[in-house]
């Protein structure tokens, strides 16, 4: 029986970015030896969308979120860390989100969901 969902990053920094999560983003994690880090997230949703609309990326995309209940307190104290974040927080129709930037030349995304899980 499926138990979890195992995610990546690639990342051209990675030894920085596997710092970020744990000490800015605060991602528990375990070294599994030789600075790699497997990190235990909090929990998880996982959604398919259609790409059959102007601009969609093609199928097979995946895309990795951070979510919270609070995006004003959590952006503040992302910030507080060190976090740099793109842009404003903005309503994207799924929740207000507002970009962040990783090592390695990319940014994720943090958002604060308009639904709620049953």
């Amino acid at each position: 029986m499926i138990k979890g969902v195992h995610t990546m990053f690639y990342s051209s920094q990675a030894e920085e970015l596997r710092a970020f999560l744990r000490d800015k983003i605060g991602l528990p994690a375990t070294d599994v030896g030789e600075g790699w880090l497997i990190f235990d997230v909090p929990e998880a949703d996982m959604g398919c969308h259609p790409t059959d609309f102007e601009g969609s990326p093609p199928s097979g995309t995946h895309a990795i979120s951070f979510y919270c209940d609070d995006i004003e307190t959590t952006v503040g104290e992302l910030r507080e860390r060190g976090v740099e974040f793109v842009g404003e927080i903005t309503d994207v129709g799924y929740g207000r989100a507002i970009r962040f930037k990783v090592p390695g030349g990319f940014d994720l995304e943090l958002y604060e969901p308009h639904y709620s899980k049953g």
